[in-house]
Parts: structure tokens; sequence; C-alpha cells
């Protein structure tokens, strides 16, 4: 078998050497730094010649120097004569641009997988992409993962004493992601209901809620969304689900992006508490009473070592 060596670039580091415990392998040198003028310098400081390199760089915030330094780093592993490098992508950015809403739009995403491939990235792994279509925007391997089954279970764990059974609802916020939520119900095994809500399309992160789809009155609803970005739509349906007549609102998302006015809107919101995976790293800025991280690098870790001794990762997600 191939050596396996973990690198790690400077988004999240925390997470590289959270997945290299749950694997029991070091984290491999490499040392970042800055030209004066501001360019991304990388000095790998051991050989990969040969090696199953996973390099470990979510795409968040500051998300164009991240995208720089991955395929920095993904040429200098290729350069370096790596048997195969793989992205490890826990959060991937530019997601929300998959397809063109009005005239003169760039696709973004298609131009990110692009880059990734043409920098040396051999395989991609990631979560809970935006849209799953990106999967197909790529010419290489994509293992796609989720943080449903993990925030499933803390709320199955956490509410199932407190909430009789029969009183959760899941709700969308909105009907694109109608899927993870109907998803994200059976393993709850509760009802489901729909936000209808209508975004505008000349201001980005605006929106209101139209209407709700589904039975909620004196329920416990919980919103699941993918990513929460300005927090501005899960807050609106929140407002929305408490006019309806729920009793109490939680909510989830696998990606806390959390930009802008999001803590403040969260601080103000009748949201209880937010329940968020680890891929991206949540600075002392952002941490609340409501808000909570769980880690979601072991399933990372074990997708890793799946792919680098050529096993199924689909059956990761088969129970």
């Amino acid at each position: 078998m191939k050596d396996l060596k973990i690198f790690s670039g400077t988004a999240h580091p925390d997470f590289a050497k959270r997945i290299c415990s749950e694997l029991g392998v070091r984290l491999s040198a490499a040392r970042h730094y800055r030209f004066s003028d501001g360019e991304l310098g990388l000095s790998l400081d051991e050989s990969v010649r040969g090696a199953d390199v996973f390099v470990v760089q979510p795409t968040c915030e500051p998300a164009n120097d991240n995208l720089i330094q991955l395929w920095i780093m993904s040429d200098a592993f290729k350069r370096a004569s790596a048997y195969r490098v793989n992205a490890v992508i826990p959060y991937f950015g530019y997601a929300r641009q998959d397809r063109k809403t009005k005239p003169r739009e760039p696709i973004t995403a298609k131009l990110v997988a692009n880059l990734l491939t043409h920098s040396g990235v051999d395989r991609v792994i990631t979560a809970d992409l935006h849209a799953g279509q990106i999967q197909g925007f790529f010419d290489i391997p994509v293992d796609h993962l989720t943080g449903m089954p993990l925030l499933a279970s803390y709320f199955r764990d956490s509410l199932s004493e407190e909430i009789p059974k029969g009183e959760v609802v899941v709700v969308s916020p909105d009907v694109g992601g109608v899927s993870r939520a109907r998803s994200f119900a059976i393993m709850l095994k509760s009802d489901l209901a729909i936000v209808d809500k209508r975004r505008s399309h000349e201001v980005a992160n605006v929106s209101e809620v139209m209407d709700i789809i589904g039975e909620v009155e004196g329920k416990t609803a919980i919103l699941v969304d993918d990513i929460i970005d300005t927090a501005g739509t899960i807050c609106n349906a929140a407002a929305g689900l408490k006019e309806r007549g729920c009793r109490r609102v939680f909510a989830c998302a696998t990606h806390a992006v959390l930009s802008g006015p999001a803590m403040e809107r969260i601080e103000k919101s009748v949201i209880e508490k937010l329940i968020f995976s680890d891929t991206i790293p949540m600075p002392e800025a952002k941490r609340s009473s409501r808000v909570q991280q769980l880690s979601i690098a072991p399933l990372f870790a074990e997708a890793i070592m799946r792919v680098h001794s050529e096993r199924s990762v689909s059956s990761l997600f088969d129970n």
C-alpha cells in the first residue's frame, strides 16, 4: 500500500489534526508563508514521492486565499511526484453559483472545479454541496459525504426525553432543500413541513417568508439547511414558524459560514439552539450559547482511510 500523508492548508488546521488523531497518523510538514506583496508561498518539508496525499483545506473565508493556497499545494504535490493528490474540502466555496439565474452571470462552481483539476487534484472529498449536481462539474471522482446523520443523531439523543414522540416536525427553509429535510425527517421519524420563501434576484442574501406548507402548530420545529451564511433565511423562517404556532424552534446546518450580521440576527431570533458541524472554523467572535459545533472529522477520517485502501465510501451511509 502507498504511504498515506495528510497535509493541511491554513484554512482549518485543527480539523486536519482531528482527522490525523482519528487515523493515528501525524500531520505532514509544510510551511506556508507570504511574500511582502501578499503572494502566497509554500515549502513541503518532507518527500511525497509515490505517496497517497490528502490535503485538508475548506474554502471558507477568506475564500479566494484558501482556494489559491489549495491550488498551489496541489501543484506542488504533483510536481513532487505524489502518486495521487486528494483534495479534502469539508466546505466547498462558490457552490451557490452553480447555474445562471439571470443573463451574463458566471457559473463559478464549474470554474472552481476546472481549476482544481488543472492544478493537479485527482480526487475530491467534500460534504453537503449546496447543489448535488456540482459533482458532475468535475471530470475526476468526487466523494460526497453528508453531515445529516451526525446532526440527526444529536437531536434524536438530546430531544427524545424532553419532547413527546410525534411533536417534532422537520422544516425545510426553502423548496430547494426539501430532499435534504425529507431525509432528515426519516432519520428522526417525524413529520415534514416546507417554508415557501421568495428571494430577491437583485440583492444577494435577501428573502422573505410567503407561506408554510405542513402542520406546525403546537410542535417543536427543527429547521434543516446545508449552509447558514447571513442567517436571514433561517431567522425569518423561524419567526414565521413561531407566528404559526410552533412551541419551540431549533435549527441545524452542516456549514457555519455565519458572515455579516449573522450572529446578531441569531441572538435576536426565536431559535433556541443552532447546531453545526465543524467543517468551517468558528472564531471566538462567532461563539454563542445558542450555537454548538459537532465534529464531523471522524466521518472524513473514515472516508480517507477507505479511499486510501480502495474500499467503498458509499457504504458508510448504508445504515
